[in-house]
């Protein structure tokens, strides 16, 4: 089945083949390990992951780097304001030292991949750190400047974006028509679309030939995607956020440096709404996933919320809708704990071709979904067909299905039917947020020499 992606920069669905078949390469844009990522940016890897996992789906092979920023990413995108791995050190009352930088930038990029792991994404071919990569940033900067494409002031080395007559085509930009507070013409700027590809620094930053300091944001990622995936990658991801500037401004300078396509496909997801408003830690409306851990929540009922709306749609968190999706979630894992490991019995080849239909569809997650609940329901399916049939759409959905169904089993084999008995009623219990009436159950469990922990595949019992 054809495969199709909608493609940015062309603004339409097309038809996706990569360069060099049956190898993709993938760059997702990845955090500013300044501090803790929450929900809504994680939106943008669990996109990623079931766009790998539908390609791989699909016989490809997928070469896919998730960049790691622990420098040169300002406050403001307009390059004004202080690094945000500097800011990380002041609130952390840390030295302003790279070696520090790179202490707090290890410490949150461990964090960010704790989360990863429980949503069940997988790991990406490689995670480069933006600080291994200051030779590239360089020898770049320096082709630019080689090139005409750059010029230099007080504070840096900056890209013309005049010089790139295409720069306004991708995002769509108005650039007769911006506005003060949409890009700012600040400083030494020729222009106001112009951005920092160096910014100097005498006490706190790398030697270049052109002046002590750090790489800027965007002139990081174009070389670390070139780095692992050559000049031209085959797919480029991120959020809508980064569209009018970051990925403008990558485009002008890869294309400008090699003469060369730099992305053939760029797909973008939309932002997660809190209660109707931007998800943003400067508006202080932000949740991590361990918030929602806490609150008795899977984190992999949070995927499955995700997978219930397309990636290119707004999606507003509220904690009633988590709590739906908690419920659905519950209601697919009980299912599936009833049904028959059975490796010899195939999947349903009309579900199959069904779920590839969608997938291939630019990511239609919301309508795979469905189609699990009407194979769920389907009276003329056995358990079994079900079972395999569910096993081979959760290689795309990644909800951890089939591990999930081998701890249910060996609990079912392995703990008397009265322990089981009490574990599903606190399941119930936890699933109606009776959270007294949980611990209750817990303590009777423990009682009878089990002890319950809640993990992010359900409950999990351990004999004391």
């Amino acid at each position: 089945m054809v495969l199709k992606f909608f493609d940015t920069a062309k603004h339409a669905l097309v038809d996706f083949h990569p360069l060099n078949p049956p190898v993709v390469t993938m760059y997702n844009c990845g955090p500013t390990v300044y501090n803790y990522i929450h929900v809504g940016n994680l939106r943008s890897y669990v996109f990623a992951d079931i766009l790998r996992r539908t390609l791989e789906w699909n016989g490809y092979t997928v070469k896919q780097i998730v960049n790691i920023t622990d420098v040169g990413h300002l406050v403001d995108d307009g390059d004004a304001g202080e690094d945000k791995m500097t800011q990380a050190l002041r609130r952390e009352g840390k030295p302003l030292t790279t070696d520090a930088m790179r202490e707090v930038g290890e410490y949150y990029t461990s964090q960010f991949k704790t989360d990863l792991a429980a949503l069940r994404i997988l790991p990406a071919t490689a995670y480069p750190k933006a600080s291994d990569h200051i030779a590239e940033d360089i020898a770049l900067v320096a082709t630019l400047g080689e090139k005409g494409f750059t010029y230099k002031t007080s504070d840096g080395i900056y890209f013309d974006t005049e010089k790139f007559p295409r720069y306004a085509e991708f995002a769509r930009l108005d650039i007769k028509g911006m506005q003060a507070g949409v890009r700012i013409d600040v400083g030494e700027k020729k222009h106001p679309t112009d951005f920092a590809i160096w910014k100097f620094n005498e006490t706190l930053g790398y030697d270049a030939p052109f002046g002590k300091g750090f790489p800027g944001w965007h002139i990081e990622c174009s070389a670390m995607a070139m780095r692992y995936l050559g000049e031209t990658i085959d797919i480029h991801t991120g959020g809508v956020d980064h569209i009018p500037v970051h990925h403008t401004n990558e485009i002008a300078q890869s294309e400008c440096a090699t003469g060369k396509p730099y992305a053939r496909f760029w797909m973008h997801n939309a932002h997660i709404l809190v209660d109707g408003e931007k998800m943003s830690k400067s508006l202080g409306n932000t949740y991590r996933l361990i918030d929602i851990h806490e609150r008795g929540i899977p984190p992999l009922a949070y995927r499955y919320w995700l997978l219930t709306a397309h990636y290119r749609t707004q999606a507003n968190f509220t904690w009633e809708a988590l709590a739906g999706a908690q419920s659905a979630y519950n209601r697919l894992t009980n299912f599936v704990f009833t049904l028959p490991n059975t490796e010899s019995d195939a999947p349903i080849e009309s579900y199959i071709s069904e779920f590839t239909e969608e997938i291939n569809d630019d990511l239609n997650t919301a309508n795979a979904i469905a189609l699990v609940w009407k194979l769920m329901k389907d009276a003329s399916i056995t358990d079994a067909d079900k079972y395999a049939t569910l096993m081979k759409m959760d290689k795309v959905l990644g909800l951890g299905l089939a591990l999930i169904h081998s701890h249910m089993s060996e609990m079912r084999d392995a703990v008397p039917a009265g322990v089981n008995s009490l574990l599903t009623l606190r399941q119930a219990a936890r699933s109606e947020k009776n959270f007294a009436e949980s611990d209750r159950l817990r303590d009777t469990i423990k009682k009878l020499g089990y002890d319950v922990k809640d993990t992010p595949d359900g409950q999990m019992l351990e004999k004391i």
